[in-house]
């Protein structure tokens, strides 16, 4: 049985990502800070697959120094081999440039960075050809994006890590490649849909019926994982509908009355 690591997976986007590979028969550790969302996360996949041992849990900081450690200690200890890994866990509301101090830009880069560049790097030495690591990313890694300040920094980051394993480990048959959503209906994000300006930068832009779902994410996350996905290296995969690729303006857009601020 194959084994994944998912990061983040105690709710949103990493939950949906560890419920779906376990779906597919493979193992899956989850990590999170909170142990009672962790729980929740283990009682869905047992559900789901009728297979306790599909899932185990690990709360951690993934700031902490032991972190990458534990983590792999722990799934190496409960089934021996390390397949994939879903650097996923994020955290959103970021301040642009001029409204970011220290404290906040080192926030934001040592868990959307500097954490899945050690967690990938404590990976890749027991990965086996076929293995692969999926880093999710962002669309404010593809464009430029308004606020994204540390968050699009971090993310940036963590596209060109993306292509550099690529290369690097690509020759021992692990392949490395990043998911980058859109806005997603997630808990993180169903407040700043709350915003009107926020709300119509991605409503009235997006070339689709609809914004992004937990399941799209995880859908395309679990495609990279499979068969299907195993001559994919080194690339970016924007699940947004089209909202970073094209000139989209709605019909309410188009027609509504511009006034002056």
């Amino acid at each position: 049985m194959q084994v994944a690591i998912v990061t983040g997976a105690s709710s949103g986007i990493g939950f949906g990502c560890a419920t779906t590979l376990a779906e597919q028969g493979i193992a899956v550790l989850g990590t999170g800070r909170d142990q009672e969302r962790l729980q929740a996360l283990t009682e869905a996949v047992t559900a789901a697959t009728g297979d306790p041992e599909r899932i185990a849990t690990v709360a951690v900081d993934l700031t902490a120094d032991d972190a990458p450690a534990r983590i792999v200690e722990t799934a190496l200890q409960r089934w021996g081999r390390i397949d994939f890994l879903v650097n996923n866990a994020g955290v959103g509301s970021p301040k642009p440039l001029h409204e970011t101090d220290d404290e906040s830009l080192d926030y934001f880069l040592g868990l959307m960075l500097r954490a899945p560049f050690r967690l990938a790097r404590d990976v890749v030495g027991h990965m086996q050809p076929g293995s692969a690591i999926i880093n999710i990313t962002s669309t404010f890694a593809v464009v430029g994006g308004l606020r994204g300040g540390a968050y699009s920094a971090a993310k940036g980051g963590l596209t060109a890590l993306t292509t550099h394993i690529a290369c690097q480990y690509g020759p021992q048959g692990i392949r490395c490649n990043a998911v980058a959503p859109g806005v997603t209906v997630t808990p993180m994000v169903e407040q700043r849909l709350e915003d009107e300006r926020f709300r119509k930068i991605n409503t009235e832009m997006t070339p689709h019926q609809r914004l992004g779902r937990v399941e799209d994410i995880a859908a395309t996350v679990a495609f990279l994982c499979s068969p299907g996905g195993s001559f994919i290296n080194g690339q970016t995969i924007v699940v947004d509908g089209g909202w970073s690729s094209t000139k989209y303006l709605s019909d309410f857009a188009l027609n509504s009355e511009w006034v002056p601020r």
